[in-house]
């Protein structure tokens, strides 16, 4: 008897039984290749970690009693992070393997001097790691080697297998020992380099201040000084013009004093410490030559740091409305969500403004900042569009 199964039946059946197939590799595709490369360049570079790592190891460690000793294996340390660099490219290039670059070690500079420098890197967790893997890669790649070139001539058959059973283990050794140490590790790297910012800024603070005081008030306060010296020489001389040099001296106090002022409202503002943020940007948004929409929401004052970096910033932003946005209105809106404090200022200018730069000025100086605090600085400015900039900054409250 026939049976006649609709064809949408079987159709529906032989799609099934298609979906439920793995999918299947070619035996010798382009990742088998890419994976016989990877083994058969496995010896050369491993002779090469391996003599490099105990040439370093023994020269550093055989001359420590001296000078040079500690500095040639810091250096050497380096060095291995390099190598380290280099393997992590070749497993992404064959293997497929995505690993994160470790955080860089600091220079002298950054670490605080040399001996900081010094004892950093020679505790340095990423580079004995890969040392380590230098060393154990030697007898590793001998194996791969002889598995890989032996297979090519004489186990052609199983040679995609036995490749893909070996890069397993090349890919568990990347990733054990090539990758970043651990997430706290790479978050306190992070922060140390974040306080090197912080440093720099608050220098670059100081030297602008300097430079301020320099050109501004003290010398107004010099030239003050001498008008008034030339106005007591011409007291019983010629009391007229030494009434006038000392009625110009007193509109030069009121410059001076003025000069002043604004110095002592850039470094901080009474009105922020005074009345907080709401009051201090409203006077900030006041003093911006494009009308500004303030809207400040929050159910307390956030720790002063805090409420300070919000304030620059929102300073900062509007000067740049006010200079370059060519904008018919612009708002600020500052907010708290959750554990953090949240500032938008927007604007309906033309657009095309871009973090770039550096240096800690501009946009790119604000995200540094920003990001020293463990903030986040994003610009969205499409070209013609507006300008829209998101800050956020952790919330901590006054006293803690």
């Amino acid at each position: 008897m026939t049976v006649n199964i609709p064809a949408t039946q079987a159709s529906d059946g032989q799609a099934s039984g298609e979906d439920r197939l793995p999918p299947v590799r070619p035996v010798f595709g382009r990742e088998t290749w890419k994976e016989i490369a990877h083994l058969l360049l496995n010896l050369p570079l491993a002779i090469i970690g391996f003599v490099y790592t105990v040439f370093m190891v023994s020269l550093g460690g055989g001359l420590a009693v001296t000078a040079m000793g500690l500095p040639l294996l810091a250096c050497g340390l380096f060095v291995a992070r390099g190598l380290g660099r280099i393997e992590r490219a070749r497993a992404r290039a064959l293997l497929g393997v995505r690993v994160d670059e470790p955080t860089p070690i600091p220079g002298p500079k950054r670490a605080g001097g040399f001996f900081p420098w010094l004892w950093t890197s020679l505790k340095d967790p990423v580079a004995w790691r890969t040392s380590l893997y230098g060393l154990i890669r030697l007898p590793w790649g001998v194996l791969t080697f002889t598995v890989a070139l032996v297979g090519l001539f004489v186990l052609w058959p199983v040679l995609p297998y036995l490749t893909r059973g070996l890069t397993h283990v090349d890919r568990a050794m990347v990733r054990g020992l090539l990758s970043p140490v651990d997430e706290l590790e790479r978050r306190i790297a992070e922060l140390e380099s974040d306080r090197g910012v912080v440093v720099d800024t608050a220098a670059a603070d100081l030297r602008r201040i300097e430079r301020d005081l320099h050109d501004g008030a003290q010398a107004r306060l010099v030239a003050l000084a001498m008008g008034l010296g030339l106005a007591k020489e011409k007291l019983l001389e010629d009391p007229e013009a030494a009434a006038a040099m000392v009625d110009e001296a007193h509109g030069e106090v009121k410059i001076a004093l003025q000069e002043l002022r604004d110095l002592a409202r850039g470094i901080h503002p009474a009105v922020l410490t005074d009345r907080g943020l709401d009051a201090a940007l409203s006077s900030v948004a006041s003093r911006c030559l494009v009308p500004v929409k303030v809207d400040v929401d929050l159910p307390a004052r956030p720790a002063e740091a805090i409420e300070g970096i919000a304030y620059f910033t929102v300073s900062e932003l509007l000067q740049n409305v006010s200079k370059h946005a060519q904008a018919r209105i612009a708002s600020v809106e500052v907010w708290r969500a959750a554990d953090r404090l949240l500032i938008r200022v927007s604007d309906d200018g033309r657009g095309g403004a871009k973090v770039a730069g550096g240096g800690g000025t501009g946009m790119a100086g604000l995200a540094e900042r920003l990001g020293a605090v463990d903030g986040l600085f994003v610009v969205e400015s499409p070209e013609g569009g507006g300008t829209v900039v998101t800050a956020e900054l952790p919330w901590r409250s006054r006293g803690i």
